[in-house]
């Protein structure tokens, strides 16, 4: 076995673990990444994401009018989160967030040249327990591509990068500890196929949560509120396996909370999935004026309506029988409203094209919806509703939606917003007033659009599966991003950030996420880590 000895390593080529050598080498540390990935996947999730991060105070807010504080912010967070006395580690992660969301992760990311659109969004306003009291979610301008790509190039071209060293292909099996102090990890060189030993005075894990690599494990710690899906759809990095979470829980360092998840509700399997990718699955934003049914056609009780409680919808969803479910709407409604939570499928945002955008606002996302519907047998067409519901049942290979059931739901709806919105009494039609006085959403929502209009055909169903995302939960850490073992003892030299923390403390989030509160932590997470190792405060 060759042996190796270095200062800092740096588990994982992710936003965390790239934030984390950024701080390093700007403090003039040695640093190595040991990234299980190829070269050109460096960057991590967050290179396929949305870009969206939640902010409190920046400037598009004050220019929008919209009166933000921390305090709020952490209000929100507690409430939405649903923490207990059980969660004080990630609450005390949640108000510092809360508190430096712009001096730590705003400014640092501007400083990086990364760009936010003007207009903030709202996204997770709450069903039945309150969420973002005011819009928060600020999309990265060119998406997390663009993101990724800003942090990265200045990763690789820093005035230090002569102390920078990555190796690809490298999987990091064990951490190794001796005398609650870590001193060196186990690697499996995938290309050679030769292990090595690297010691190192100080350890960073970055490498992802549990619920991308192996789906049975997410399914072993599914959230108590249900039972977990037969087909569930990996929407997380293929390398998120846990395997340094199950490590270190033999070592005495148990994760936390590893049983609150985050997944999406409307995961559809991935026209083009990546080769080598466990059951790959593309999560759709689903309109907001779409009308969600489960398996029978039967319309959810309370509605489903996007952007107010992900969490409730999955528990919902997973309640019914066979745990699946379709969004019905029309080419109106789509072409303005769907969205694909992902960089790839955006690519008037990720190219960063205004003309395009600002044409795809006005007039709709043709393209998009066009694509999807010739990539992805998900997505049923028909110009009326007994047609839809053959061609349903056809993609289903079964008879479960009953016509009548979905047709009256659907009339029902309809012939509510007939009779015009002083008369609204449909929850979901009262929400859409809602959305609708927020100019932000008001651009992107259709104005109380009935589904089987025939002039806004053809009609859609789009069939989804619960699609895995995040891990809320992780290993433990202070303040420091440094590990905590089960008898509440600092592992020198050991620290946790990003996913692998829980984006903080074993669980930043408490049960539910705010949104966009995934890569801020990241940066955050990472920075503190590698502001501690250099002995300097942030």
């Amino acid at each position: 076995m060759e042996v190796f000895e270095y200062k800092n390593i740096i588990i994982g080529g992710g936003l965390a673990g790239i934030s984390c050598a950024i701080e390093l080498l700007d403090n003039n540390k040695q640093v190595l990444i040991i990234e299980r990935d190829i070269e050109n996947n460096f960057g991590g999730l967050a290179k396929k994401s949305f870009g969206g991060i939640l902010f409190s105070g920046t400037p598009q807010q004050k220019r929008a009018g919209i009166n933000d504080s921390a305090v709020l912010l952490y209000d929100d967070w507690m409430r939405f989160g649903a923490f207990t006395e059980n969660d004080g580690l990630g609450a005390k992660w949640a108000k510092f967030y809360s508190e430096h969301s712009i001096s730590l992760i705003y400014d640092w990311l501007i400083n990086k040249k990364v760009e936010f659109l003007p207009v903030v969004n709202w996204p997770e306003r709450g069903m039945h327990i309150k969420g973002n009291s005011v819009p928060r979610w600020h999309i990265t301008w060119g998406t997390g591509y663009d993101l990724s790509n800003k942090v990265v190039n200045y990763l690789l071209n820093h005035p230090n990068k002569e102390k920078l060293e990555i190796k690809f292909q490298h999987k990091v099996e064990s951490v190794i500890i001796e005398n609650k102090k870590a001193v060196g990890v186990e690697v499996f060189d995938e290309v050679s196929k030769k292990n090595l030993l690297i010691n190192s005075e100080n350890i960073i894990i970055a490498s992802g949560g549990i619920t991308g690599g192996n789906l049975e494990l997410v399914k072993k710690h599914w959230p108590n509120h249900s039972t977990p899906p037969e087909t569930l759809l990996n929407g997380s990095h293929k390398y998120a396996d846990g395997t340094l979470h199950l490590d270190l829980d033999k070592k005495g360092i148990p994760s936390t909370h590893l049983n609150k998840q985050w997944h999406y509700a409307a995961g559809i399997p991935a026209p083009n999935p990546e080769k080598g990718k466990i059951s790959d699955g593309l999560s759709l934003v689903p309109p907001r004026s779409a009308i969600w049914v489960d398996a029978t056609g039967k319309r959810f009780d309370p509605p489903l309506i996007a952007y107010t409680d992900t969490s409730f919808f999955v528990e919902n969803i997973l309640k019914t029988k066979h745990q699946y479910s379709w969004s019905i709407m029309n080419w109106k409604i789509a072409i303005k409203e769907l969205a694909v939570s992902g960089s790839e499928y955006m690519s008037a945002f990720r190219n960063k094209d205004k003309f395009k955008m600002i044409k795809e606002v006005l007039l709709g996302n043709k393209t998009l919806i066009n694509r999807l519907i010739d990539e992805s047998d998900h997505f049923v067409v028909a110009d009326n509703i007994e047609e839809l519901v053959k061609k349903m049942n056809q993609q289903c290979h079964n008879d479960l939606v009953d016509l009548e059931i979905l047709k009256k739901n659907l009339q029902n709806y309809d012939t509510e917003i007939d009779r015009g919105k002083s008369y609204f009494n449909d929850e979901q039609l009262r929400r859409l007033i809602h959305f609708r006085l927020y100019r932000g959403d008001k651009i992107r929502t259709s104005k109380f659009q009935k589904i089987l209009d025939p002039k806004a055909g053809p009609l859609i169903a789009v069939k989804q599966y619960i699609l895995s995302r995040k891990s809320l939960g992780g290993i433990p850490t202070n303040l420091n991003s440094q590990v905590i073992n089960k008898d509440g003892e600092v592992i020198t030299g050991l620290y946790a950030v990003g996913e692998s923390a829980g984006f903080g403390g074993g669980g930043i989030h408490g049960s539910r996420s705010l949104e966009g509160t995934f890569l801020g932590s990241c940066i955050l997470t990472g920075r503190m880590a590698a502001a501690n190792i250099s002995a300097i405060k942030l």
